[in-house]
């Protein structure tokens, strides 16, 4: 089968190009910055650190950039509005300032409908755009509207966070395989993320429940994991990556599952 990707998150913990590049040499293969923080300059310089280091490894490193649609921040956490469209005036600005710098992936969130992805494909074709899509499950309205979505975008990311917080929780592992099931029939990649190795943000070692959530997202059918703050804001970044390519590599050995690259 085809190497598990890993996604790893972009932040403060890893903003430096020393950092950058060690998360490639120890199995990052693709990068996320989040439009939830920071500013247009720091996700440019994070793009070109990005491409820096691998260009040194010799290595192709996509980037998903994620737009943060109508999330409405709430002390720590954050929920989202919905009586707003999953494309805000936000993310055109946001995706106008690093437009240049093609991304290779727009992570759209809280998406509800086919048409969500259509309306940014138009975005992406006004600005002459090669970018691709990748639609965001985190609201029940896209369970609804699943197989639409899926054939419409380029990918899927099941974000299990805010998926969690609209649909009963003991539903979550049920829905992942559900969706990682679809996006293999329709040959599309899936990302499964959120809370994958939370155990090592502040930890050296990762907890057994979290390697074992890492091994049921392989052996369901991922084409990808995502560390989000394990890799932004936690204490162990470049550990927490090596952990989820070892972890990854020996669920790939207990599957014989054939799923999509990003």
């Amino acid at each position: 089968m085809k190497p598990i990707q890993i996604v790893a998150t972009i932040g403060p913990s890893t903003k430096d190009s020393a950092t950058t590049l060690a998360l490639i040499k120890n199995g990052m293969s693709i990068a996320r910055l989040n439009f939830s923080h920071g500013t247009h300059t720091e996700h440019r310089r994070f793009i070109k650190n990005i491409r820096t280091a691998a260009t040194k490894m010799g290595s192709t490193i996509p980037i998903i950039q994620d737009l943060s649609g109508p999330r409405i921040q709430q002390g720590a956490g954050h929920t989202f509005d919905n009586q707003v469209a999953a494309i805000t005036e936000k993310d055109k600005t946001d995706f106008k300032a690093i437009a240049d710098l093609e991304p290779e992936y727009i992570a759209l969130s809280f998406v509800k409908e086919a048409r969500d992805i259509t309306d940014f494909r138009n975005i992406l074709t006004e600005a002459n755009s090669i970018t691709k899509i990748i639609a965001k499950i985190e609201r029940p309205e896209a369970i609804v509207n699943l197989e639409n979505i899926i054939a419409t975008a380029d990918g899927i990311m099941i974000a299990r966070g805010d998926l969690g917080d609209t649909i009963p929780f003991e539903t979550i592992p049920f829905v992942t395989r559900d969706i990682l099931k679809y996006c293999n029939q329709a040959k599309k990649p899936a990302i499964v993320a959120t809370e994958m190795l939370s155990s090592m943000v502040n930890s050296t070692n990762p907890s057994r429940a979290d390697v074992s959530d890492i091994a049921h997202a392989v052996l369901d059918g991922t084409s990808a994991t995502m560390l989000s703050n394990e890799t932004a804001v936690g204490d162990n970044p470049i550990e927490a990556v090596a952990v989820m390519r070892t972890v990854v590599t020996e669920a790939s050995r207990h599957t014989d599952k054939v799923v999509e690259s990003f």
